[in-house]
């Protein structure tokens, strides 16, 4: 593998040269003078203001936004690089407070805009200006029902910072400093995650068991600020009236209801026929009667996975893409060549991996921990594929490039299902296209299968901490039960696994994201059918639908390619590719 010199990290600068820089300084003195006039200007007049009035307060709505989102997103990258660091934690803390002050003061924009009657926006829906805005319009129109009070808005707003944002440090702080003990070696959490992939069976379980120790070591902590966090989260969905715990999820994504429940389903019927069914396999291979979960990512016995260079996996990926349309190879060749990336393995560094957009005037920035396995790679090509969709949908402007989740995840599971398909063209044996499909399958089972179970466990610990706190030993088992529908009769479960719920951000950050991968998932499966089958120009429609950043809703963008996510017979055709592939595996 790439010495860890080889491995690149990012350069910030191209948002602000430090945190201490007269430029970031100054954009918190623009910002709060902004803020001002615009407070001045349009508090208590939009309902009054005229469609072309309208558009110019949204104008400069967006832009006071761009600035502060600017802000934070290098505050947050700075704490993402090194979160143990204290000043970096202190930086990151101060941003928020000054952004959440200021930003306080806008508060009352969308409001206001939310109750000015149907009747009368549609009226001043006729001025062109205003109509560039609608989507922007429609996304916060889709909260009005759930909207209260100015002043509780306010109080819940300038709160947070001491409410769920606190938890949030508290819980990233937590994971990053913490130290797993495997074979006597204290390491860190990223490292002891890798060896849970590791060929040598006795690693895996030593590193499992480590990791079940520091789990449970923080157990009690980890279960307050769950607690607390589903608690906090309850008492507003109940001033909202919000009806279900996965609701105020539901409306950010601009997604049904019925659809999330379409989806968690199929999902749920098909355990047996995916994920029960690869298992079994994998036992057998592995020549094991039963699988621990220190096995789930085990390589398989012919698989030696080897390590890939880091120049070798840039190769790989950008080849893909540019296979697939050569505008694209360009933008990764971009990603590549610039200081955009941090793969670089560190102490204190935030853990997984993930793209983040920052501002249209900037570009994203991606953050991994490049290990050099085959996961790995495919992680580059998940997060370039994010990198790609953020760049192509910046041009509609800061506040409605933002994809909802659910299509966010299309291009970054897109971009890993065409570096997948250029390796699995290039095996040059069966057993090479086995070891290939296995690794696909279980990507696919983790993306799909692994996420709605995870929704099933958020949905247990929020209904039922409505009632109660709940204990670790609850929480624990809500964790072993949907762990066990999902993954199925080849596996049994040691005591230790109860814990490992503590280290999914998710449940943290932002509560029931998880089904947008299985939604992506799918949603990909179905499209890449589509483009297989040869659909006429497809890459202009691809490319296209990832332009449209936040200003299409699902059933706009899927329309061009004849895919409807409400349809019952859509998500079987997105499982019947990972069925497909598993028919492949036990014929093999």
């Amino acid at each position: 593998m790439s010495t860890q010199e080889d491995l690149p990290a990012w350069d910030l600068s191209d948002l602000y040269p430090s945190p201490d820089s007269p430029e970031l300084k100054n954009d918190l003195e623009k910002v709060r003078e902004k803020v001002e006039i615009f407070a001045t200007n349009w508090q208590g007049n939009l309902a009054n203001a005229s469609g072309q009035e309208i558009a110019m307060a949204i104008d400069l709505y967006q832009e006071i936004s761009e600035i502060l989102g600017r802000i934070g997103s290098y505050a947050q990258l700075i704490f993402a690089t090194d979160s143990t660091d204290a000043k970096n934690a202190q930086f990151y803390q101060y941003i928020n407070e000054q952004i959440t002050s200021i930003s306080t003061k806008t508060l009352f924009f969308t409001l206001e805009l939310n109750r000015i009657s149907e009747e009368d926006l549609q009226n001043k829906l006729t001025n062109e200006a205003l109509v560039s805005w609608k989507p922007f319009l429609d996304t916060i129109r889709v909260f009005r029902p759930y909207q209260l009070s100015d002043d509780i808005e306010k109080v819940l707003h300038e709160k947070s910072v001491t409410g769920r944002a606190a938890w949030n440090r508290l819980y990233d702080e937590t994971l990053a400093a913490m130290q797993v003990t495997v074979q006597k070696e204290k390491i860190g959490l990223g490292e002891a995650l890798n060896k849970l992939s590791a060929g040598d069976r006795e690693v895996r379980e030593h590193a499992a068991k480590g990791l079940g120790e520091s789990f449970n070591s923080n157990l009690r902590l980890f279960s307050l600020i769950t607690n607390t966090l589903a608690k906090d989260k309850h008492i507003t969905d109940e001033w909202r009236k919000f009806p279900r715990v996965d609701s105020e999820r539901n409306c950010d994504n601009m997604i049904e209801d019925e659809v999330v429940d379409a989806l968690v389903n199929a999902v749920t019927q098909d355990y047996q026929r995916l994920s029960h069914r690869y298992f079994k396999l994998k036992a057998k291979w592995l020549g094991l009667d039963k699988l621990q979960h220190w096995d789930r990512n085990a390589p398989l016995p012919d698989d030696n996975d080897q390590l890939i260079p880091w120049e070798q996996a840039k190769e790989i990926v950008h080849t893909a893409y540019n296979d697939f349309n050569p505008e694209m190879g360009t933008m990764i060749q971009e990603f590549l060549n610039k200081p955009w990336i941090d793969a670089t393995l560190r102490p204190g560094k935030s853990s997984g991996a993930f793209a983040h957009p920052t501002v249209p005037q900037v570009h994203p920035y991606i953050l991994l921990n490049y290990h050099g396995r085959n996961r790995d790679v495919m992680t580059l090509a998940h997060e370039l594929g994010h990198g790609i969709h953020q760049l192509l949908a910046a041009k509609q402007g800061y506040i409605q490039s933002n994809t909802p989740l659910t299509l966010a995840e299309t291009a970054s599971v897109f971009g890993e299902m065409l570096t997948f398909q250029s390796l699995l063209q290039n095996q040059k044996t069966p057993e090479q296209r086995r070891i290939m499909l296995s690794r696909k399958v279980e990507d696919m089972l983790n993306t799909v299968v692994r996420q709605i179970a995870f929704y099933q466990f958020e949905r247990k610990v929020h209904e039922a901490r409505q009632s109660n706190e709940l204990l670790p030993e609850q929480i624990g088992q809500f964790w072993m039960e949907t762990q066990q529908a999902s993954l199925g009769p080849a596996f049994e479960f040691t005591p230790e696994y109860a814990s490992y719920w503590t280290y999914i951000p998710h449940f943290i950050h932002s509560p029931f994201y998880v089904y947008a991968y299985a939604f992506g998932d799918c949603l990909v499966n179905a499209l890449y059918k589509v483009y297989q089958d040869g659909h006429e120009n497809f890459q202009e429609k691809y490319m296209e639908m990832l332009q449209a950043g936040g200003t299409k809703k699902h059933k706009e963008l899927l329309a061009p390619f004849g895919l409807d996510a409400s349809d019952p017979g859509f998500w079987r055709k997105g499982l019947d590719v990972i069925s497909q592939f598993i028919d492949e595996l036990e014929q093999a």
